[in-house]
């Protein structure tokens, strides 16, 4: 069974009413960086992920979820 990372990530972040820059900026990556998370084409490291979850003040769990 093949399981896929259901990010919601951009959710989290346009309500807050950043751009991918923005957030880039608070965690020390490049907006290039936030882009691909977003759309899938790269799974963020644990420490990347607790980093975003810190900079948008909500949990890794509501950011990124495993869907069968």
């Amino acid at each position: 069974m093949a399981e896929t990372l259901d990010c919601r990530l951009k959710a989290a972040r346009t309500a807050r009413g950043w751009t991918q820059a923005d957030l880039a900026e608070q965690v020390g990556v490049s907006r290039k960086t936030i882009n691909t998370v977003e759309n899938g084409v790269f799974i963020p490291s644990t420490v990347l992920a607790l980093k975003l979850a810190r900079a948008l003040d909500t949990s890794v769990e509501a950011l990124f979820v495993l869907v069968d």
